[in-house]
């Protein structure tokens, strides 16, 4: 039998904005939980889509035509190659979706870029 996992409980191991953690796979894509606050930067990634689902408080994504804004319950999936630039006023929990292979600000270096194997732990 394959236990249940309770998305809420997989917040418990975020402790960083901006640090998100692999909390599931669906054959190449992750999941990861991860808590915003402030401005990530602008990045695209060039080879894949990245789905943001908004679980708690809302998230603002700029792009270079105008922004979109996310509340409880709504997702984006962003295609790729598109610029954009992930915003949170206040604290806001999200969960994303995208393949393993995603760089996590593209091809963006910040201190805010974790790599694969920092979400893995």
């Amino acid at each position: 039998m394959l236990p249940a996992a309770n998305l809420v409980d997989a917040f418990e191991r975020v402790t960083d904005y901006w640090s998100p953690k692999v909390i599931g796979r669906v054959n190449d894509q992750l999941l990861k939980a991860a808590k915003l606050k402030g401005e990530l930067v602008w990045h695209a990634h060039d080879a894949e889509d990245e789905l943001f689902y908004v679980v708690k408080g809302s998230l603002r994504i700029e792009f270079d035509d105008g922004a979109t804004t996310l509340r409880e319950g709504e997702f984006l999936t962003v295609p790729k190659g598109v610029r954009h630039n992930p915003v949170a006023d206040e604290e806001c929990w999200i969960l994303l979706i995208e393949p393993a292979s995603t760089l996590h600000t593209g091809a963006e270096m910040t201190d805010r870029t974790r790599s694969l194997e920092e979400q893995l732990r």
